[in-house]
């Protein structure tokens, strides 16, 4: 169902590589405390315009993924229930010494972990509050299986916004995400969230040019009105390596800001849609 020839990538998708001084100054401060982003793991290509601007997407719970969703860079295999338990504090300590004001936490899935770590999540969500009370915390989690009391655990430490990804649309989902992942479980997850704590902002982000058609996307918003998502974002997915699946389409920024149309329409709150947006793309900005 895929095409199997390469697309050439438009003139608005080519970005410069990174560099800077505050570049410099991240990278140096994130590998003295040992800690991984996912702008590195997952070859964001908006990683040199975040880090110039201090700012970057902290990725706790290690490097190995349980899971090999047929889209990502991540590197996948079992960790065997290794876990740094300095990490928290250490993320805490990052913020910190960049005197973030908003900050974005995720982490690869852990299903060799009992709790999926959601302990250790909401720990990390804690650290940062503790040494920086002035600092908003998202979070953008895995579905921990859709455990109540786990996602509670997360809800109980006062993220400011917790988000879990869509991924893409419906028909899509057991192509490109891990067997274990799932479009209703998702949705779920998004849905208990807010049933948890009606104040909290949730959200949630897709990718286009997988080969969905213009009906599954607006099905999509649809689906992620519906369970109360006041965040979406929409970016445009690219083959991180050859060994992951091609492009399908390539979508012009103007059809993204017609598909941003299209989401406000629906009623979603924020609809944050274009070419190289990602899920914790500039999202502190949506706030100021």
């Amino acid at each position: 169902m895929f095409r199997r020839d390469y697309l050439k990538k438009p003139d608005w998708l080519k970005i410069k590589i990174p560099s800077g001084d505050e570049y410099k100054s991240i990278y140096k401060i994130l590998n003295k405390h040992n800690l991984s982003t996912v702008c590195q793991e997952a070859r964001c290509p908006n990683i040199g315009e975040c880090w110039n601007k201090k700012s970057a997407t902290v990725m706790i719970l290690g490097k190995v993924c349980t899971r090999a969703c047929r889209f990502c860079a991540v590197a996948t295999g079992n960790p065997q229930g290794l876990l740094d338990p300095d990490e928290p504090q250490h993320v805490a300590q990052v913020v910190k010494t960049l005197g973030l004001q908003y900050v974005v936490i995720t982490s690869v899935d852990r299903d060799d972990l009992e709790d999926f770590g959601s302990h250790h999540y909401a720990n990390t969500i804690k650290g940062i509050k503790k040494i920086n009370p002035k600092t908003r915390v998202e979070v953008l989690i895995p579905d921990f299986e859709g455990g109540l009391h786990y996602l509670q655990r997360i809800i109980d430490a006062k993220p400011y916004v917790i988000g879990h990804n869509v991924e893409t649309v419906r028909r899509l989902t057991p192509y490109i995400r891990d067997r274990r992942c799932g479009y209703e479980k998702s949705l779920d997850v998004l849905e208990k969230c807010k049933e948890l704590d009606k104040n909290i902002l949730t959200k949630s982000g897709f990718m286009v040019g997988l080969g969905e058609e213009e009906k599954e996307i607006t099905e999509t918003l649809h689906d992620l009105k519906n369970v109360g998502v006041d965040i979406v974002t929409i970016g445009q997915y690219l083959q991180p390596t050859r060994k992951h699946l091609p492009v399908q389409k390539y979508y012009a920024p103007a059809e993204f800001d017609e598909l941003r149309k299209v989401g406000q329409a629906i009623g979603i709150r924020y609809v944050i849609s274009g070419p190289l947006v990602r899920s914790s793309y500039h999202a502190g900005e949506i706030f100021d």
